[in-house]
């Protein structure tokens, strides 16, 4: 009797994946009536559970070379200014491969100096390169065509990168204080940049000058001849080459 009783307030139907489509339906006609489904915001206000900036979502499908960061040598500024912040940190002495300990122990050091104040901090680079050993775990030899295990995540950063970003209301000293403890902190050579400075290609700001004139090549070209001295000067050299 309680399995008929059952059947006929929840009529089971004959296949499994039928069922579980009807629950599923009807758990998100009850979360939609309630509001909860669709959201107006056009962005997640929830953390990212499954990776962050220091640690991609999954794994190199195959192994990354050491390589060189790519520095951009066509005149691009991208990524040298600050977008989102009101303050931010620059490398400003050489591209390098930096490992995401040393980054995570630059975003501890800013974290620890502002910490109690109302700020937000962004991060302009991710490690999503993978490093592996060398070769042999026990005497770190390499051999033939061999490549080691996977030993840490790193970012590629080229010269005059952007890393740490600020916004909120903090003092221009204390960001400067904030940012030199990370910058002792991280391999490189970094600078403090404000909101609005010029644009950086290779080591060069474009402070008061145009990015026609940084490609101007250094040496002066020399002046087209006109015409008649042009004549005379061919005239001169065949007059020579008889004599």
């Amino acid at each position: 009797m309680t399995a008929n009783y059952l059947s006929r307030i929840f009529p089971f139907p004959k296949r499994i994946s039928t069922w579980s489509t009807l629950i599923r339906s009807s758990r998100y006609a009850s979360a939609d009536s309630r509001g909860l489904l669709f959201s107006r915001r056009g962005f997640s206000s929830t953390a990212y559970n499954f990776g962050n900036w220091l640690l991609p979502t999954q794994h190199e499908a195959k192994k990354s070379r050491k390589g060189r960061p790519r520095v951009p040598t066509g005149g691009s500024s991208r990524g040298t200014t600050v977008m989102w912040g009101d303050f931010g940190l620059r490398m400003c002495d050489h591209h390098r491969r930096i490992p995401s300990s040393a980054l995570k122990i630059g975003e501890d050091a800013i974290k620890v100096r502002l910490k109690g104040m109302r700020y937000r901090l962004y991060k302009r680079v991710c490690a999503n390169i993978g490093v592996y050993t060398k070769g042999n775990e026990d005497i770190q030899v390499r051999m033939g065509k061999g490549k080691g295990s996977f030993d840490h995540w790193a970012s590629r950063i080229a010269v005059s990168k952007i890393i740490f970003e600020i916004k909120g209301d903090i003092h221009e000293q204390v960001a400067r204080d904030a940012f030199r403890l990370a910058g002792n902190k991280m391999p490189g050579k970094y600078e403090f940049v404000k909101k609005g400075d010029p644009p950086v290609v290779g080591i060069t700001a474009l402070n008061g000058i145009s990015l026609e004139e940084l490609k101007r090549p250094r040496r002066k070209v020399p002046l087209p001849m006109p015409p008649l001295r042009l004549a005379e000067a061919s005239g001169s050299a065949s007059t020579s080459s008889r004599i």
